[in-house]
């Protein structure tokens, strides 16, 4: 039987405000995988995270993420947690 765990999370990006402006939009992509992993107890590696995240963090540049975002992380059974947009 497939179990799968879904959870929606509110991840604050406060962070990325601490690195050059060049890095944040990458800051935030780490920083969304590393609360994701520690949360859906997952190694970083198996984190598969949707094109349309990465779209809305970049929307405004790389200097500018937002400070804040909800996405929706999906672990399966072999391990692997995606991550997507929670309203899809």
């Amino acid at each position: 039987m497939a179990e799968e765990k879904e959870s929606v999370y509110n991840i604050p990006l406060i962070k990325t405000k601490m690195v050059p402006t060049t890095g944040r939009s990458n800051r935030a992509v780490k920083e969304i995988r590393a609360y994701v992993a520690r949360h859906m107890k997952a190694d970083e590696k198996d984190i598969w995270i949707d094109p349309k995240v990465n779209e809305t963090i970049w929307a405004h540049g790389r200097t500018a993420p937002p400070s804040k975002m909800r996405v929706k992380a999906v672990r399966f059974e072999d391990g692997l947690v995606e991550v997507s947009l929670p309203s899809e």
